[in-house]
């Protein structure tokens, strides 16, 4: 993500296609990531979650290895892609595990932290990698610090992250997955969490994919002062999850995931449309901050609502998640293409506040009176 974020317009020029079609490196990682999550529906009804989560892990690591021998556009879309396969099984089998082996009270907390976990990669690797292609390119991040990382995370993983079976990993027949996906399809606010989740990471590539590019156009940002941009912006998605996991505590989750979408999208839709260099990052990392309280929001409502199958709810979930990156990637891309910056935030922003609506008048809170 920092790779695509960060040095979009400078992947784009290596291998000489426009920012816009450059782009869509993303919506195929994200259009991989929906088919293989459903897949892992099956899988997290089969296999430990633990060895699903460690092969997550190991995807991501060759996905960044093959990013960097990339010989041409074509094969950067590709190798670029497996991080789609990593990613639905990574984020999926990291949130199921929380309602699996920590109480009631203490997931809407720890759901923050793992997101915040997530974003602290951006915090800490937009300046590292924006030192590191000052000296050897884009494609030194990936060696310098993106390899390494991945490999770190591998090992960590194996050694840190507890492997006891949940109940219904021991189900491993077909019928299971049968019942699983019975029982999701058929309840309104587990499928409202899945629609709502489309919309509110679509709103999300906003910020996360275009807004770099947007500073360094418009405002004539330096690259190297253009990763304090994503530094600013993850730091306040780190702090806003982590917040989120509160928020959630004291007013619930179905009001909060509403609330912090509604603020998310109203940030999201202005920040391309002020003169000012320092407004406009203003209401970029207020957008980013709310965003980070939505999804931490948003992930522990959607991880309540099929309590029998965490992992299969979780999993399609993930699915929603980089379906919504997909389109928000694909709409951002053609808005680029076709208009500006200020149609993307528009129409991207809207997505936002129809994912507040879909959360508030499709899904409730299983847990709520619930300690």
């Amino acid at each position: 993500g920092i790779l695509t974020g960060l040095f979009l317009l400078k992947i784009a020029e290596t291998f000489g296609v426009s920012k816009g079609v450059m782009g869509q490196i993303n919506t195929l990682s994200s259009v991989i990531a929906v088919i293989f999550a459903l897949f892992m529906g099956l899988l997290s009804v089969r296999f430990k979650h633990k060895l699903l989560l460690i092969v997550g892990l190991l995807s991501l690591s060759v996905s960044a290895i093959g990013c960097y021998i990339a010989w041409d556009f074509y094969s950067m879309f590709a190798l670029y892609s497996l991080s789609g396969i990593g990613i639905a099984m990574v984020s999926p089998m990291a949130i199921a595990m929380i309602g699996e082996h920590l109480a009631l009270e203490k997931r809407a907390r720890a759901v923050g932290l793992v997101i915040a976990g997530g974003s602290l990669a951006y915090l800490i690797g937009a300046p590292i990698m924006g030192v590191i292609a000052d000296f050897g390119g884009w494609r030194m991040t990936l060696l310098g610090f993106v390899i390494p990382f991945s490999l770190v995370s591998l090992f960590l993983a194996f050694v840190s992250v507890p492997s006891a079976p949940s109940s219904h990993e021991s189900s491993v027949g077909a019928e299971s997955y049968l019942e699983s996906l019975r029982e999701i399809v058929t309840n309104r606010s587990a499928i409202g969490c899945l629609i709502g989740n489309v919309f509110r990471n679509a709103a999300f590539m906003a910020i996360l994919l275009y807004s770099t590019s947007f500073f360094i156009e418009r405002f004539w940002l330096p690259e190297d002062r253009a990763s304090l941009v994503i530094l600013g912006a993850a730091l306040c998605y780190t702090l806003g999850s982590v917040v989120g996991g509160s928020l959630v505590s004291r007013i619930g989750r179905k009001l909060s995931t509403v609330s912090t979408a509604i603020l998310a999208s109203t940030f999201t839709i202005s920040y391309a449309y002020v003169p000012s260099l320092w407004l406009s990052l203003a209401l970029n990392f207020t957008s980013a901050w709310f965003m980070g309280m939505m999804a931490s929001a948003a992930s522990s409502l959607t991880l309540e609502q099929v309590p029998r199958f965490r992992g299969s709810m979780m999993s399609l979930s993930s699915a929603a998640t980089s379906l919504g990156s997909a389109v928000g990637a694909a709409v951002g891309g053609m808005a680029l293409i076709w208009y500006d910056y200020e149609t993307l935030g528009s129409i991207l922003g809207v997505m936002g506040v129809a994912s507040a609506v879909i959360f508030y008048f499709l899904t409730t809170d299983p847990t709520h009176g619930k300690t």
